[in-house]
């Protein structure tokens, strides 16, 4: 086997070997079984919410099991071809496994980076905020630009997009919009997305200037109901009314809303559902969600890049600069990654980005130590 391709394959068996951790192989066969046991329980959907948790968490298994058995077999079976093919001095052969092998190397670093979204909430669903910043007009038409960015890559992933709450910009744009994204380890790829998003561009709008604009984004865990948040009933207000926005095509949208607000953190909410029970569990939820956020902020030693990088939406708190004139630019602040295919981000390519910063919080390395590195 030569060298490259030796190197291939030892990257590969270094990622299998931090996913059979992170499953805990020796015990996932039996963790399985006690689900299936579960699962067959008469009584189960007698707790619909609980039901659905129970078969969420085993699907995330069966996946990560035959996710580790078939990359490890892939593996297995393509050395064992080369093998063959030099045996039988078949060029042809040996060349189609090490291009097999070269593809699973980005393959196996991917799940391995999925593996490590293993905090105490990377699993759950999750709201995502976005506000427009500093640039009137242009930030708002910037904000829903973002909007249609994170709708557009949760797509790509089959997420479920919801439209809790959305403020239309006085001329173009929105003001702000909630989304709850519902899918596996939303919260652990989107909390990476929390801060201020800056854009460069000619102005749309009749000025032919180069414009500057800003717009925030926070993303918050969708909290289980095994996690206990108490909100005194004294401490918010209530509000009902119409909500307004254009939604979209593959997003979900209605006309009554709910608005909690809690008096001692300024925290506000909003959910727009079908009924107004439904739209009041929704923004309890939501509620307990960012109270639940700012406890773990509470809880760790540092900062949390959560609330280190949102800030104000302005200069000062950027995480990620979008450049589309004089030239094509989206590079990440933190990570120093970048990429000219501002089309592709736009539309919602953005793993590489969010992997990046996965990669580099594991690696324990600080903002401001990849910033330096600049």
């Amino acid at each position: 086997m030569r060298a490259e391709t030796q190197n291939h394959a030892d990257k590969i068996e270094k990622s299998l070997d931090l996913l059979a951790q992170r499953l805990d192989w020796d015990t996932a066969q039996h963790r399985l079984e006690e689900f299936n046991a579960r699962v067959e329980d008469p009584n189960l959907w007698d707790d619909p919410a609980a039901a659905q948790k129970l078969m969420r968490e085993r699907q995330q298994l069966v996946d990560a099991m035959e996710t580790y058995t078939s990359m490890k077999q892939d593996l297995a079976d393509q050395i064992e071809l080369i093998e063959l093919g030099e045996m039988e001095e078949d060029e042809e052969v040996v060349a189609e496994a090490e291009a097999a092998i070269a593809a699973l190397v980005d393959k196996a670093a991917k799940k391995e980076l999925e593996a490590l979204l293993n905090g105490e909430t990377d699993g759950n669903d999750a709201f995502l905020e976005i506000k427009a910043g500093a640039g009137g007009t242009e930030a708002c038409d910037w904000a829903n630009m973002l909007a249609r960015m994170y709708v557009r890559w949760a797509e790509k992933r089959g997420f479920e997009v919801d439209l809790q709450e959305e403020q239309s910009g006085a001329e173009a744009g929105i003001k702000s919009a909630t989304y709850q994204i519902k899918g596996p380890n939303a919260y652990g790829w989107l909390k990476s997305e929390s801060g201020t998003h800056r854009l460069v561009r000619i102005s749309p709008f009749g000025k032919g200037t180069r414009e500057t604009s800003f717009a925030a984004v926070g993303a918050y865990p969708v909290i289980d109901d095994n996690i206990e948040i108490e909100v005194n009933p004294a401490d918010i207000r209530i509000d009902t009314f119409r909500s307004s926005g254009a939604g979209g095509q593959h997003v979900n949208t209605t006309d009554s809303a709910v608005r909690i607000t809690h008096a001692p953190t300024g925290i506000v909410v909003t959910s727009s559902e079908k009924s107004q029970h439904q739209n009041r569990d929704i923004a309890m939820k939501a509620l307990k969600s960012r109270l639940y956020q700012m406890e773990l902020d509470k809880r760790n030693a540092e900062v949390n890049a959560l609330h280190e990088a949102k800030g104000d939406a302005g200069w000062g708190n950027q995480i990620r600069s979008y450049v589309l004139q004089p030239y094509q630019m989206v590079k990440d602040l933190r990570t120093n990654y970048e990429t000219a295919d501002t089309s592709g981000v736009l539309d919602g390519d953005l793993d590489p980005f969010m992997a990046a910063t996965l990669a580099m919080n594991v690696a324990g390395k600080s903002r401001a130590d990849a910033q330096a590195e600049d």
